[in-house]
C-alpha cells in the first residue's frame, strides 16, 4: 500500500505544477515539502509515466512527414511546407518563404554563406528575406559560375548581391561561365585571379544553400546557357544520373555520376559541399521527386525544405525501394 500513497503524492504534485500552474516554491510551501523534494517528485512523475509530453502539431505543419523523411533518409532536419496546389510555381513560392525564415532565425555571426546562383527557388527565398538591421554574415559566395546569356545573367548576379545586402555581408561573385566550352577553356578561366579568389572561399563556407535539379534543367538555368546539350544529358541518363546539385550529378542511390562533362563545370564540387557544416537543400515538385531522393542519399544535406506533396511522394518511393531491396 505504501507505493499507492507515494504515487498519489507524485500525481498531486504533478497536477499542481502542470495543471494549476503553481511554482515549485508554492507547491513546497503548500504541501510542507522542501523545494528539492518537489523537483525530485516532478522528475519521478515523468519516470512513472504519470506525466507524458505530447506535442500537438499546429494546423498547416506536417510533423509526421518531417519525421518520416528524417528516419527514412537519415536526414538531420526536414521542413515540410503547406501548399494549396501541387504546381511548381506555387511550390517554389512556399519553399522560398520557409527558407527565408530559416535563414533569418538561424544565421550566425560571421557566417560565410554559399549560394547556388541559378535556382528559381533560391531566388524566391531571397525575395522573402527581411533586411537585417545588424549585419551578421561575412560573405555570400556564389558557388556556380554566373556568366551566361546576358538577358538572364543578371538573375545570378542580383541573387548573390541582394542576399549579401539583406544579411549585411560582402558578395563574392564567381565571374565565369557555369559550364565551360571545354576542359581547356575552364583551365583558362580558373587562371583569372578574381575567379580564383572566389573559389578559394569555398573551403570557408559554413552555410550552403542549394537547389536540387532534375536531369532536365530549370527554365532559369536553360535560359542562362549554362547547360549541357541534349545528347550530353542523354549520356548522363544512360550513366544512371537522376539529378544534380549545382551541375554535379548523382544517381538514385546518391553516388556521384562522373563523366568528362564534370571537368567543364566551374563551381563547387560535391566533395567540397560535403565538408560544409550546414547544407540546406530547397526543392519540390512532381518532376523532381527522383532527383530529391537521390540528393538525400548523397549524405551532403543537413536540411531539406520541401512541400507536402513531394514529401509524401518521397516516402512512398522510399518504401518501394525498400521492398525492391528485400525481394533482391
Amino acid at each position: 500500500m505504501a507505493r499507492i500513497h507515494e504515487l498519489r503524492l507524485i500525481a498531486r504534485v504533478a497536477q499542481m505544477y502542470h495543471v494549476e500552474n503553481l511554482r515549485q516554491a508554492e507547491i513546497a510551501k503548500h504541501l510542507r515539502l522542501s523545494q528539492a523534494t518537489v523537483s525530485q517528485i516532478l522528475k519521478r512523475a515523468q519516470d512513472e509515466g504519470i506525466v507524458r509530453t505530447t506535442v500537438v502539431a499546429p494546423s498547416g505543419t506536417y510533423g509526421d512527414l518531417e519525421s518520416g523523411l528524417r528516419e527514412r533518409f537519415n536526414l538531420p532536419e526536414a521542413i515540410v511546407v503547406e501548399c494549396a496546389e501541387d504546381r511548381d510555381g506555387a511550390i517554389m513560392a512556399r519553399i522560398g518563404e520557409a527558407a527565408a525564415h530559416i535563414v533569418e532565425v538561424t544565421l550566425q555571426p560571421d557566417e560565410v554563406v554559399g549560394v547556388s546562383s541559378w535556382s528559381e527557388t533560391i531566388l524566391k527565398m531571397v525575395d522573402n528575406i527581411h533586411p537585417m538591421k545588424a549585419g551578421k554574415a561575412k560573405y555570400v559566395v556564389q558557388t556556380l559560375g554566373g556568366m551566361g546569356n546576358p538577358a538572364v545573367q543578371t538573375h545570378a548576379t542580383q541573387l548573390t548581391t541582394r542576399l549579401a545586402k539583406l544579411i549585411g555581408a560582402e558578395p563574392q561573385l564567381l565571374a565565369a561561365h557555369g559550364v565551360a566550352q571545354s576542359r581547356e577553356a575552364k583551365l583558362v578561366m580558373l587562371g583569372d585571379p578574381y575567379v580564383r579568389e572566389t573559389m578559394d572561399l569555398f573551403s570557408r563556407i559554413t552555410l550552403a544553400i542549394v537547389g536540387i535539379g532534375a536531369i532536365e534543367p530549370s527554365q532559369m538555368l536553360a535560359r542562362s546557357g549554362n547547360v549541357f546539350s541534349a545528347g550530353e544529358l542523354s549520356d548522363l541518363k544512360e550513366a544512371g544520373a537522376v539529378g544534380d546539385i549545382s551541375l554535379r550529378f548523382f544517381d538514385k542511390d546518391g553516388h556521384a555520376v562522373k563523366t568528362p562533362l564534370d571537368d567543364r563545370v566551374i563551381g563547387m564540387s560535391m566533395a567540397e559541399l560535403a565538408k560544409v557544416e550546414r547544407v540546406i537543400g530547397l526543392a519540390g515538385g512532381r518532376s523532381k521527386a527522383e532527383a530529391i531522393a537521390g540528393a538525400l542519399r548523397t549524405g551532403v544535406l543537413s536540411v531539406l525544405i520541401t512541400d507536402k506533396f513531394t514529401a509524401a511522394r518521397l516516402l512512398d518511393r522510399a518504401h518501394e525501394f525498400e521492398e525492391e531491396a528485400e525481394v533482391a
